[in-house]
């Protein structure tokens, strides 16, 4: 693909990890961000990929971010007008947003992290340590009109925020228009959803790329990084609460204080399946694991009338990773959630084959279910961008366009991918998204139960969590 300047950018941009979303965006940021890369760093604590760097002319500093030192080196690295891009598992998000908002810095991380361990500091509350719990700590550092700092902008979360825009537009022309033309605010787009009767929003995802060499014993491989897969799978299961649930789940919390979108479960995301559906597999089961986007898409969609919650949709991800995944996770529960000792990330040239199709399926309104998304392939990968899976350049092209974004609109504060204008977000990422595609489907997850074995199930709403939890 030829280069493409966006946005021209006077500062320096210092990128913090290097891992696989972290070699796959530095392609496309040299292709259509104007920073020479003499203004652009790497900051990583493993120096495993440096040849990556100095291929594509970019220098590394090789030094951990730590709670002791990050404020020094960090202040070393960047001035008022730089952008941080924290691509980085195991360091603090909030954090890095506080320094950021004092120091005059743009910023964007791709999911909000704790310090590392934090994820499993018990003498931390479930609820503060959850993506709950970090994202109202981050929403906290905010100022109005300070220097702009996109939380959770990869693909999902990120891009799945404009997919579902785009998704309730597609909903709306099949079901009656918009007789009050485009919704142009938050309100709008929450009026909107509730009018079209949307119930559930999945992030459902499908990633069918196969390894060369298949898992052996003893060994997790994925398709993106392990520790972050398996940090995420073992922190309890959140989801956007809905206001049409009639079944509280048993293992459920509340959080009891901000915006209240949200509860969690007492058990792991990789332990806790739901039904969903994507157009090319069918029905499928995939993992509730925790995601921002959970949390952000079900309080941006949100209505309110005299103080109470009138309208909100339950969102959550159902994700199925490719079979290598599944049979290390399988690996890892019976591990009693010990990572094994062997991990494996599959790049471009690892893959045989296969696609990510991943998009947003919004239930319960006039025509059923209706899923939109991207679906990429790794052949289309690999001729897009360097150093790229189908599962990475879908979440680089949301970097990118987060970036971008960023870079356009310097003083918005601290935002969610949900307040972002969604056309001028995916125009940018699109070109390396492969096939856009939307389609309606009658499946529910009540279809066929009980034809084997007679399950409890809420009959009369299909849209219940109780029916969509296996």
């Amino acid at each position: 693909m030829p280069d493409h300047t966006l946005v021209e950018f006077p500062g320096r941009l210092v990128l913090v990890g290097f891992g696989c979303i972290g070699r796959g965006v530095l392609p496309l940021l040299l292709r259509h961000v104007g920073v020479p890369r003499e203004r652009i760093r790497i900051l990583t604590d493993k120096p495993t990929h440096r040849a990556v760097a100095e291929a594509h002319g970019v220098s590394m500093r090789v030094e951990a971010l730590t709670r002791e030192n990050h404020r020094a080196i960090l202040a070393e690295e960047l001035r008022a007008g730089d952008f941080l891009l924290n691509l980085s598992i195991g360091v603090a998000s909030v954090e890095l947003i506080a320094w950021c908002r004092d120091a005059g810095v743009l910023y964007l991380d791709a999911c909000i992290e704790p310090w590392e361990g934090g994820y499993y500091d018990t003498s931390v509350s479930a609820s503060a340590r959850s993506n709950y719990g970090l994202r109202e700590q981050a929403l906290a550092e905010g100022r109005p009109g300070g220097p702009t700092a996109v939380l959770t902008h990869g693909v999902n979360p990120g891009l799945v925020s404009h997919f579902v825009k785009q998704a309730l537009l597609d909903v709306a022309a099949a079901t009656g228009g918009l007789p009050d033309g485009e919704p142009a605010d938050r309100a709008g787009w929450a009026t909107l959803s509730r009018r079209l009767g949307v119930k559930v929003i999945h992030v459902a995802e499908r990633d069918t790329q196969t390894a060369q060499r298949r898992k052996s014993r003893g060994e997790f491989l994925n398709t993106w990084s392990v520790e972050g897969f398996v940090g995420e799978g073992c922190q309890p299961a959140e989801l956007g609460w809905g206001t049409h649930e009639r079944h509280f789940p048993p293992d459920g919390h509340r959080h009891g204080y901000g915006c209240d979108s949200a509860i969690y479960l007492d058990r792991p995301g990789a332990g806790t399946r739901v039904r969903s559906w994507t157009p090319l597999e069918g029905p499928y089961h995939g993992f509730l694991v925790t995601h921002g986007e959970s949390i952000s898409i079900a309080e941006h969609l949100t209505v309110r009338e005299g103080g109470r919650v009138a309208y909100r949709p339950t969102v959550h991800y159902a994700y199925h990773p490719c079979d290598d995944a599944i049979l290390s996770l399988h690996e890892l529960a019976g591990r009693g959630w010990r990572l094994q000792e062997g991990r494996r990330e599959l790049g471009e040239a690892d893959i045989g084959g296969g696609m990510d199709e991943l998009g947003v399926l919004l239930a319960g309104h006039g025509r059923g279910a209706y899923w939109y998304g991207s679906r990429l392939t790794i052949e289309e990968a690999r001729a897009l961008c360097p150093h790229n899976n189908a599962t990475s350049l879908q979440t680089a092209a949301g970097v990118l366009a987060g970036v971008v974004w960023a870079m356009r609109h310097p003083r918005r504060g601290v935002v969610d991918p949900d307040e972002m204008d969604f056309r001028e977000v995916l125009a940018v990422a699109r070109p390396y998204l492969g096939e856009m595609a939307g389609a309606f489907t009658d499946w529910t997850p009540l279809d066929d139960r009980g034809r084997l074995f007679p399950e409890t199930v809420d009959a009369d709403d299909p849209w219940q969590f109780l029916n969509v939890r296996v």
